[in-house]
């Protein structure tokens, strides 16, 4: 393990030293290969402004990263993604967005005309998942923000559609999906898990409390099953509260013989046992739907890493294109979003994205016109081992609180304090324009050992 760590460090250490740049010393930065254009299809990881427009636009947004030219007050801070560093590294023009618009929130500006630019090959958006149309941000999820979030399944047929229906062989092709698929399934997993955890713990409440107040009434047995029913009954009213049901309780105990039931310390004290005992209950039927569950999410996971190897082979590949970069999943469980969570969620993310990693490497595997990058490997090496990446934090994000809560509106005025140049996320997932320059010279020394650049 620490030789595969060291290894790493060189071989960035060699990257940032041979790919710094045109007319650097690192050697002789001629193209050996002249592509035609930079054609992207992918998620957020990727996208050059899919929703630069409206709000987002006025806010200074756009693209998920810290945005704006901020050069002026720190170099690092250029506001550009791994595909426009690449892009200026093969000699390309910028990469523009493909289509941009909202269908969003008209109230707060999220409602803005869907537009294709003839011309620009940067498909990738921000939520876009294989083959699911909704990602995260879209409006049937029900976020106001109504991202776009066009899978990319659709990106590449789009591309097809516009191009005659055929890759004319000298593009360069990149591929980065599947991370809004691993949080995709996580939700899912944790509104089930939430679900049958407030069902458990509303079932144990009444249960307890009945059982509590029962024990006081002259026949228990017989009060237990009233006071239930009293519970439920105040618990299916329009407008019941805990204090209504509580108290609806305490008045059927009453009426059953515990003369207790009219003390408000002893009501209130047996309620708070009751509250106790459904909490647990709720706790324990959340782990309970997560462990039985896990396994499908996992799963659903896995066919999403085959899924986008066939899509690569056959939408691609067979379609003419002859150099088709495609990304792992970084590592997204040791990021801060994965850090956030319990160590049994964190574990699962992991798992789903290692199954997701596997199926693709191994889809992939002979394919002579795929270059098959693991920014896994070295995006997990760059959270346990930054220095010699030039990282001066990865546990933290880079940005503040900011409009749209993520860092698609992150930008040099709303970042924490202190100097973040080199942090390497931005929000809890995705890279700061530092990280974003390791990724691009990353996949650039990668082409260059497959003799692509």
């Amino acid at each position: 393990m620490h030789q595969r760590k060291f290894a790493l460090a060189m071989l960035a250490a060699a990257v940032l030293a041979g790919c710094g740049g045109n007319g650097s010393k690192g050697g002789d930065q001629t193209v050996k290969i002249k592509f035609s254009s930079q054609v992207v299809f992918g998620d957020s990881l990727s996208d050059v402004g899919s929703y630069a427009v409206g709000t987002v636009k006025q806010l200074g947004g756009g693209k998920f990263t810290i945005n704006g030219d901020n050069t002026a007050s720190n170099a690092e801070l250029t506001g550009k993604n791994w595909t426009e560093l690449m892009a200026a590294q093969l000699g390309l023009p910028a990469p523009c967005a493909a289509q941009t618009g909202l269908n969003g929130d008209v109230n707060k500006g999220f409602a803005v005309a869907v537009v294709n630019h003839a011309g620009c090959f940067g498909y990738a958006q921000g939520g876009s998942r294989v083959t699911n149309p909704v990602g995260p941000g879209n409006a049937l999820s029900g976020s106001p923000l109504g991202a776009l979030t066009v899978p990319v399944s659709t990106q590449i047929a789009n591309h097809l559609a516009a191009v005659g229906g055929k890759f004319k062989g000298d593009e360069i092709v990149f591929v980065t999906v599947g991370g809004n698929d691993t949080s995709a399934q996580l939700g899912l997993l944790q509104a089930g898990a939430a679900k049958a955890g407030a069902s458990a713990g509303k079932t144990a409440f009444a249960t307890t409390l009945a059982g509590l107040l029962a024990a006081g009434a002259g026949n228990p047995a017989a009060a237990g099953p009233l006071i239930g029913l009293a519970i439920q009954t105040e618990a299916a009213k329009p407008g019941a509260t805990d204090t209504s049901i509580v108290g609806a309780a305490a008045a059927a105990a009453f009426a059953q013989g515990n003369a207790s039931a009219a003390d408000s310390v002893y009501v209130g004290t047996q309620a708070a046992k009751a509250k106790a005992a459904a909490t647990a209950a709720g706790t324990q039927a959340g782990l309970d739907y997560a462990a039985a569950n896990g396994p499908a999410a996992i799963a659903a996971m896995a066919t999403a890493g085959t899924e986008t190897a066939e899509l690569v082979k056959t939408q691609i590949v067979a379609k003419g294109a002859n150099y088709v970069v495609v990304n792992n999943l970084p590592d997204f469980g040791g990021a801060p979003v994965g850090k956030s969570q319990s160590a049994a969620t964190q574990a699962l993310i992991v798992a789903m994205v290692d199954a997701y990693n596997a199926k693709l490497k191994a889809a992939l595997a002979g394919e002579a016109k795929v270059l098959h990058v693991d920014l896994y490997a070295i995006s997990h090496d760059q959270i346990n081992n930054p220095e010699p990446y030039g990282l001066t934090n990865t546990r933290t994000a880079a940005c503040g609180p900011n409009p749209l809560d993520s860092s698609l509106g992150c930008t040099g005025k709303n970042v924490i304090a202190g100097d973040v140049s080199r942090y390497m996320f931005a929000d809890d997932r995705h890279p700061t324009p530092f990280e974003y320059s390791l990724i691009a010279r990353y996949v650039a020394e990668q082409m260059i050992v497959r003799g692509w650049m």
